[in-house]
């Protein structure tokens, strides 16, 4: 319990220390118009307040993520705590404020945007392919694991299919109204749910004194798959995610002033890996161990884990309401995600979101996808959903490194976890059974020489950019 309890205090002191100091390194301008203000259509670009921005960024990046992801990396053991820990304070907070306010300062612009410009134009072409691969698939994710969650709560009556079908319904109204119409309204509720449900968990950890085990670095996973690059996968959400990426340029486009970005972006992933940090101790203590926690899974999944711990420490109507919590996240994860793919692709081709038909015509082949991947057995898909992720998070650290560097300031804040996961995404392709399927120890070989290729093509370029100029940031007229 004291490794728990010191967790949550590290990360809520790293926002006030690290999430200060990463801001003033990036250097807020608080005169400089947003793009809320200077793009303003009433769809995508519209101001709105700083809370409401927090908690629709908190929701938009809570997917199953930081709860699912947790309770498969408490298999692990308490080593899990560490990567949750310093993973969120160093690598996930500095990932999701640099995306957010890079963007801010780029009118709003998504990830493939910015790699175009900051990495090269090649980039903008694999990350635009790379970020709907990655959006499609946490939609169908998101839509697969709500859905059967709603399934176990109602005993089976209301069949799966209809649970589906109204869930999409759900997505396409949210993924091409305005921002303002569903997604502003409901989200108060929803967060409500949410914390509800986490600080329920997590209180009756501290009040019961649940025996969540104190940290060692012993590999405790049943099956004795390696810490890495497994581990560094498994927790995404709640530690380090490039499906924030994707949802960060969302709240850009609705930010009133710079000012509020720790807040909203650094903020938000501290509140993720609280979430995180519950879940995980929650798995470990009350199945007795891995072993115990191992047959759970196998038998209902990360989704039966959340079912009975939420019935375990809350009775029948405080874990009901847990479970609702927890569906609410996906949910609130998924929209965003088709959403985000729609301006991404509407950027790309230059398409105006202006027109309802215009958005409708981009986000229908979206959901055809995702309804014929859900047919796909949801293990695979979280596969495939974790290495495209963390993927996606090595490409936005390198903008968010290659930014800094041209800025003429600490680019090791954003390079160093680029490296790092560089290596574990790697790592991960070349052993993986989707991937390469190479011994891990020719994996690790392949994965150093590839990283160190990475890291030296960075310097080159931020030395190319430096002598080319490259404009940081769009130029707008200062606010009265």
């Amino acid at each position: 319990m004291i490794t728990f309890l010191v967790s949550i205090a590290l990360l809520i002191i790293g926002y006030f220390t690290y999430g200060k100091y990463v801001e003033k390194t990036f250097g807020v301008n608080t005169d400089r118009q947003t793009p809320a203000y200077t793009h303003g259509d009433g769809v995508d670009y519209l101001p709105m307040g700083e809370k409401k921005n927090a908690l629709i960024q908190l929701l938009n990046i809570a997917g199953v993520g930081p709860i699912f992801g947790p309770i498969l990396g408490a298999l692990y053991g308490p080593v899990a705590f560490l990567w949750i820990v310093f993973g969120c304070i160093f690598a996930g907070a500095v990932h999701d404020y640099l995306t957010g306010m890079i963007s801010i300062r780029n009118r709003g612009a998504h990830l493939p945007e910015l790699a175009g410009k900051f990495l090269g134009k090649v980039m903008k072409h694999v990350v635009n392919a790379f970020a709907i691969l990655l959006l499609v698939l946490v939609g169908t994710v998101f839509v697969t694991a709500p859905a059967d969650l709603l399934h176990n709560m109602t005993s089976s009556w209301l069949s799966l299919p209809i649970i589906i079908g109204a869930i999409f319904v759900y997505y396409m109204l949210a993924t091409m109204l305005p921002i303002d119409k569903i997604i502003g309204r409901f989200y108060p509720i929803f967060g409500a749910l949410l914390l509800i449900s986490a600080i329920g968990v997590g209180a009756s950890l501290v009040i019961t004194g649940a025996p969540v085990p104190e940290l060692t670095l012993t590999n405790m996973h049943p099956d004795n798959a390696p810490i890495f690059p497994l581990l560094f996968l498994t927790i995404s959400c709640g530690a380090l995610s490039g499906f924030h990426a994707t949802q960060t340029p969302i709240i850009s486009r609705t930010t009133q002033t710079e000012k509020q970005g720790r807040r909203i972006f650094y903020g938000m992933m501290i509140a993720e890996g609280i979430i995180a940090m519950i879940w995980a101790a929650a798995a470990m203590s009350v199945f007795n161990g891995s072993a115990g926690l191992n047959e759970v899974l196998a038998n209902g999944g990360p989704a039966g884990v959340v079912s009975e711990v939420s019935i375990a420490m809350l009775g029948a109507v405080g874990g009901t309401l847990a479970v609702l919590g927890v569906i609410v996240l996906p949910i609130t994860s998924g929209d965003t995600a088709f959403r985000s793919a729609r301006m991404i692709i509407a950027d790309y081709i230059k398409v105006s979101q202006k027109k309802i038909a215009s958005r409708i015509w981009i986000a229908l082949p979206l959901f055809v996808i995702s309804f014929v991947l859900t047919r796909i057995d949801f293990t695979l898909l979280w596969r495939y959903f974790s290495w495209a992720n963390q993927s996606t998070a090595v490409i936005a650290l390198w903008v968010g490194a290659m930014y800094l560097f041209l800025a003429r300031k600490n680019y090791w804040i954003a390079a160093i976890p680029a490296a790092f996961m560089t290596m574990a995404t790697f790592t991960y392709i070349l052993n993986a059974p989707i991937g390469f399927g190479l011994s891990m120890n020719v994996s690790y070989i392949g994965a150093a020489v590839i990283t160190i290729i990475i890291v030296s093509s960075f310097f080159i370029a931020a030395r190319r950019g430096l002598k080319q100029n490259i404009p940081l940031e769009e130029e707008l007229k200062p606010t009265a």
